[in-house]
């Protein structure tokens, strides 16, 4: 069994749960601390209340948002997050991220502790923040329109991952994925199947150093763009896809690592994008009592429930949000644990 490249993931992805207090930051605001790295991409969804999905990273700046669930242009919240630290951020009273007495949730990536590199791989430049080692990377740039235009992304494979977003205009949301290929994308704010559409990634593959897109405003408007870049790394990340069975005793997806968080989307049928993670439900999700939902603002609910196991995960639901009856799902999970070190196995529990 291969050794995991990364034994700590926490040190490089963690979800992270708060309570809100409501203050504004010209009073002190609120301090989220603990995580074991400082975070450079932040994505906080309050599970009480239908509030957007609110999403920030420290290559665009602090109290820049975005929202997963609409298609609304980067906004300034002066209240939202406000800065990131060394093992956390700081909120101001945002209702989004910060209403007394509501519960929330926030998934941190680290990339490269705030610091950006010009990057000239591509025939657009770009900026980026890179984490090599595990396989991340967050790239701004400036679309041209023109149909074959390459992206410097700075990872050191190919991308398996990507979502693009305009930062300026009200577009959706649009993702690359390995295997649909690049003549197709997926939605992020959205209920769509995946859709066959060369504009957005101009049928052609990322390579070690750049992605290419078409003319889409999703991916190469003549704006301010942003894109987040993943490729699987042994123990710690996985991109992949597999056939629901529409049995309460799913099929079981092989990891390689305990999950901490797995994100799922149907990419042959419209169904709603669903997320789970350890720390809201730290035994298993099969209950599903607190899925959210990417695309929608909706407060946490009950939908098709999965058990996170040692070295993977597996499905237990009828439902068509992530084991309909020969529907393909397209996934993206990160580790609580590696499945194996070169020290001992981690167990199942």
């Amino acid at each position: 069994m291969p050794t995991p490249t990364i034994k700590q993931p926490n040190k490089h992805f963690t979800p992270t749960l708060y309570e809100g207090n409501g203050t504004a930051i010209g009073s002190g605001g609120k301090t989220i601390t603990g995580l074991e790295f400082k975070p450079d991409f932040v994505w906080i969804k309050n599970r009480d209340a239908a509030d957007s999905h609110s999403l920030y990273d420290s290559s665009r700046g602090a109290t820049k948002q975005l929202e997963s669930d609409t298609n609304a242009a980067e906004t300034t919240e002066s209240e939202g997050v406000t800065s990131f630290t060394s093992d956390g951020f700081t909120l101001g009273s945002l209702n989004q991220v910060n209403t007394n007495n509501e519960s929330y949730v926030g998934w941190n990536w680290k990339a490269n502790a705030g610091t950006t590199a010009t990057n000239d791989d591509g025939s657009i430049t770009s900026t980026t923040q890179v984490n090599s080692d595990a396989g991340f990377s967050i790239v701004r740039y400036t679309g041209n329109r023109s149909s074959g235009a390459t992206i410097g992304h700075g990872l050191s494979q190919a991308p398996e991952f990507i979502i693009t977003k305009n930062l300026d205009a009200t577009y959706n949301w649009i993702i690359y994925f390995k295997g649909e290929g690049a003549n197709r994308y997926g939605y992020l704010n959205l209920t769509n199947a995946w859709v066959t559409d060369t504009t957005g990634f101009n049928n052609v593959e990322p390579t070690n150093s750049v992605f290419t897109v078409g003319s889409a405003y999703e991916s190469n408007g003549t704006h301010n763009m942003i894109a987040y870049c993943w490729h699987g790394v042994e123990g710690f990340s996985k991109f992949g896809s597999y056939k629901g069975n529409g049995n309460a005793d799913g099929a079981f997806i092989y990891l390689g690592f305990k999950p901490a968080c797995v994100i799922i989307k149907s990419s042959s049928n419209s169904t709603d994008w669903v997320i789970y993670d350890n720390k809201r439900s730290p035994l298993n999700t099969g209950s599903s009592s607190n899925t959210l939902y990417p695309n929608l603002s909706s407060a946490k609910a009950s939908a098709g429930g999965l058990d996170f196991l040692s070295n993977g995960f597996k499905l237990r639901s009828t439902n068509g949000y992530n084991n309909g009856s020969g529907r393909t799902y397209v996934y993206m999970a990160f580790a609580e644990l590696p499945f194996f070190d070169d020290q001992s196995p981690v167990t199942a529990r």
